[in-house]
């Protein structure tokens, strides 16, 4: 590998045309994924589809070839430059990735409206921003819809290669469209594992294999094992095929968009207990899976994150279903007509709920909107508590809340025993103190941007039609890529009515949150361009 060139004021040069050629490769990458929803399409086309169908077919067709065209530009133009990447270099990269990505994977959603006729005059998905904003869901998992009820415009709508097109992009972004990279292109070598570290979520990457690319595809078979065991359960429960497939790509990626405006609300009691159970699996970290393929099973129990992560989960399941088993629940495929529960529906809805917000999946079965404060409560806590790092799951992550709550216990030991030194451990492993401290910025970062977009959001809705429980709601699920919020953003609305300035500012609040903040945030760093 050769080293990196350094100017005359002794900085490195960012390596941009590498990090070009680079962007290049994941486009077609992603156009080639674009060709696998096509060709459902096309397979309806020969068969005789509605006009829709078809103009559905040509749109994602139209993207594959906008992206193999603008991935093979790329590509050749950053030929010429040595094959370096440093840690600035996969920065940039993984920042492209996920907002060049979303430009990309929106491009099927509004060729279909330009290609649909004037019946789609009227469709969300006619302006750009809301086909960015559903791509940008999707990739980072958040699965915030500007798809819904109103005039019309109903998910269930949606031509069938559209609707799968859009459960594909969570399920590409789950593991991580970079991960993906890593797999799949193992020649990066040193590259590829600082590409995978910037992109892992949580304060340690979860490999599990000496070699990064090794690591990247033993996740990644893990990932489709799961997909394939979950799309089976569902079948087997009596799902349509198409549904399982969608389904299983929205729960197993944490991302939550449906086939229909009822969410999971309009499924089984049977399904609905199918998906409860892969959304906890997928919140838990993908490396303890390996650690079990391998028979190291106290491995897997004694590891402090992942208790913490159940218990965190059975402790709210507990209050939640106390609060809402004597309160009538109104189902999301059936808004307005609530019904006094069982103890078994309390329990359903109240488990599925939680799970579902813990997780970051988003999937919904009531409306928990008319729910009693103290449950609202716990779910947005749930909310921001996330699951575990290095699953696919948004929020904070279990580790970070562990490593706080550990730091604030010696510290206020500090207090009356100023002369004590003691280790702070998670389970068996010491916490550094660089560990300590990037975990309380973090936590402090958060918070900072979720009331930066709060704010935001009510100032860009000034006309009054935004309530602050909306604004903030919406600003923490969309940053801790949940998708539903409280009021405004709940389980039986959509984000299809802000204004388009107030959509941008939720794109780029899901990528802080999918890419954990930093690599977004040092592009506006200008040292960041300067030099190390």
């Amino acid at each position: 590998m050769p080293a990196q060139p350094v100017d005359q004021t002794g900085f490195s040069h960012l390596n941009i045309p590498f990090v070009i050629r680079q962007l290049g490769l994941l486009m077609l990458v992603l156009s080639l994924s674009i060709f696998a929803a096509a060709a459902r399409g096309l397979i309806q086309w020969w068969l005789g589809a509605a006009p829709q169908d078809v103009a559905a077919t040509k749109a994602l067709l139209c993207a594959v070839a906008v992206g193999a065209a603008l991935g093979a530009g790329l590509w050749l133009g950053g030929r010429r430059r040595e094959a370096f990447m440093g840690r600035r270099e996969a920065l940039l990269l993984v920042a492209l990735s996920w907002l060049a990505g979303a430009l990309l994977a929106a491009l099927p959603f509004h060729f279909w409206t330009l290609l649909g006729g004037p019946e789609l005059s009227g469709h969300p998905f006619t302006s750009f921003v809301d086909c960015y904003f559903e791509a940008m869901s999707g990739l980072t998992t958040t699965g915030a819809t500007v798809l819904g009820g109103h005039e019309g415009h109903m998910i269930g709508d949606l031509p069938e290669s559209l609707l799968l097109w859009r459960a594909m992009t969570q399920w590409l972004g789950g593991l991580g469209i970079v991960v993906l990279f890593v797999a799949v292109l193992p020649s990066l070598g040193v590259g590829g594992k600082r590409l995978f570290q910037v992109e892992a979520s949580g304060p340690k990457a979860p490999g599990v294999r000496p070699r990064i690319g090794e690591t990247a595809r033993a996740l990644w078979m893990i990932y489709l094992v799961l997909t394939l065991c979950e799309v089976l359960a569902l079948c087997l429960a009596g799902s349509s095929l198409f549904d399982a497939i969608c389904h299983t790509f929205a729960t197993l990626a944490t991302g939550g968009f449906s086939t229909s405006d009822a969410s999971i609300g309009g499924e089984t009691a049977a399904r609905q207990w199918i998906i409860v159970v892969f959304m906890i699996m997928a919140g838990v970290n993908f490396g303890l899976y390996y650690q079990v393929i391998h028979g190291r099973f106290r491995q897997v129990w004694t590891d402090p994150e992942l208790r913490l992560y159940l218990g965190i989960m059975l402790a709210a399941c507990v209050v939640v279903v106390a609060c809402i088993a004597s309160s009538p629940i109104a189902t999301t495929g059936a808004p307005d007509a609530p019904f006094d529960p069982s103890t078994g529906d309390a329990v359903r809805h109240g488990v599925f709920q939680v799970v579902a917000l813990h997780t970051g999946t988003g999937f919904c079965t009531a409306d928990f909107n008319q729910w009693p404060f103290a449950a609202k409560a716990v779910l947005l806590a749930v909310m921001f508590a996330g699951g575990s790092a290095g699953s696919t799951c948004g929020g904070i992550k279990v580790i970070r809340i562990l490593i706080a709550f550990k730091v604030m216990l010696a510290e206020i030991e500090r207090v009356f025993r100023p002369n004590v030194v003691r280790t702070v451990k998670a389970g068996r492993v010491a916490i550094e103190p660089e560990q300590k401290l990037a975990t309380l910025v973090y936590l402090l970062g958060i918070v900072m941007l979720f009331l930066i977009g709060t704010v935001l959001i009510m100032v860009l809705e000034s006309a009054g039609n935004c309530s602050f429980t909306t604004a903030a709601t919406a600003s923490a699920a969309t940053l801790n890529n949940i998708g539903p919020g409280l009021q405004g953003v709940g389980a039986i609305e959509n984000y299809g009515w802000f204004s388009a300035p107030s959509k941008m500012v939720m794109c780029v609040l899901m990528a802080l949150g999918r890419l954990e903040v930093y690599a977004i945030l040092v592009l506006f760093v200008p040292r960041f361009w300067k030099g190390e």
